[in-house]
């Protein structure tokens, strides 16, 4: 097997998705673009998507399709992502669909607790993401520590954690975030949802140190900055924040990427005296009619951009690779 680039940590989950309207997102509680765990009172929805709603069953989890995003554009089987599942036939659909880009994964198997299933409402451009951790919510910091996975971490040079496994296991996290400062590798995170910087506030700002690269949206960063007393809705005043902030590795500088949709996606890039300076990128415009689905559009706008910088490209060419995935993700259904 060939040495392993990009290791990624996260909650492979399997996605039900189906058409919806206001009254269904009523039915559950829930808003139009937003990402929820569920509560007792979503329980319903995974099976009336399915009954209802001619939903498809699609392997899922954010990292996990970043990482499967990633895997497209690099060398086969040098992705390597881990994560908990449970013995059921919906872990097999997850393998089997990661089995068809080459995407390795090492899933920690709980025969206690389902694979985990996200429900994803979609109403016109917009998706709405209710999950149910189940057995992803049950991932150990022994399984990460096993030789076997310990060695295809050490073997990587970049590391990507989404923000969602801070509700499931903080420690393999700052394992890896300390084996990385103490390497000289590059460690990126992805805030991952609103709710991360609002309800795992403590969690998050464990890890900040040791971010080289974060990914969030304009919502995730307004969330963040929020939480955090900044003062201020200006996306790219978050930014340069966020590029500002204390960091564990100083040999190497902080980028923050914050997307917005159709609008520009700002980079902050910090450096070793605590400065930082902001960039805008224009986002390439895509017809509406060509818009199947966006289901995933960011995870896969990160895959491109972490397979960019696993591969050394520059600010700009990874952005555009970004880019790239992320409208092929667009005109398919799913984040394929």
């Amino acid at each position: 097997m060939p040495a392993t680039q990009l290791f990624c940590l996260e909650n492979p989950l399997l996605d039900i998705q189906g058409q919806g309207d206001a009254k269904l997102l009523e039915k559950y509680g829930l808003k139009a673009n937003d990402a929820i765990l569920a509560e007792e009172k979503h329980m319903g929805l995974y099976e009336d998507l399915i009954q209802n709603h001619n939903a498809k069953l699609i392997a899922g989890g954010a990292a996990q399709n970043t990482a499967r995003g990633a895997q497209y554009i690099l060398p086969a089987d040098t992705v390597v992502f881990v994560g908990c599942v449970g013995k059921d036939k919906y872990a097999d659909i997850l393998r089997e669909a990661v089995k068809e880009v080459g995407l390795r994964v090492e899933y920690r198997i709980d025969e206690t607790a389902p694979t985990g299933r996200c429900g994803v409402i979609i109403t016109g451009h917009d998706r709405s993401l209710c999950t149910d951790l189940a057995a992803a919510n049950l991932y150990k910091l022994d399984h990460l520590k096993q030789p076997h996975v310990w060695k295809l971490a050490e073997e990587a040079k970049v590391y990507y954690v989404g923000g969602f496994h801070l509700t499931v296991c903080v420690p393999a996290i700052m394992a890896l975030a300390e084996e990385a400062a103490s390497k000289n590798k590059t460690f990126i995170f992805n805030l991952s949802a609103p709710f991360i910087p609002q309800f795992f506030k403590d969690q998050l700002d464990q890890t900040a140190p040791y971010w080289d690269v974060l990914i969030g949206n304009e919502t995730e960063a307004l969330a963040y900055a929020e939480s955090h007393n900044l003062d201020t809705k200006d996306i790219p005043t978050i930014a340069k924040h966020l590029a500002q902030l204390p960091k564990k590795n100083t040999s190497r500088p902080r980028t923050i990427f914050i997307t917005q949709g159709l609008d520009p996606t700002i980079v902050a890039t910090g450096n070793a005296s605590g400065e930082a300076t902001v960039k805008s990128f224009s986002v390439i415009p895509i017809p509406k009619e060509e818009i199947n689905d966006t289901n995933g559009a960011g995870d896969a706008f990160a895959g491109g951009l972490v397979a960019g910088i696993v591969q050394g490209k520059t600010l700009e060419q990874s952005i555009d690779m970004g880019q790239w995935l992320a409208k092929l993700s667009i005109h398919e259904l799913g984040p394929s």
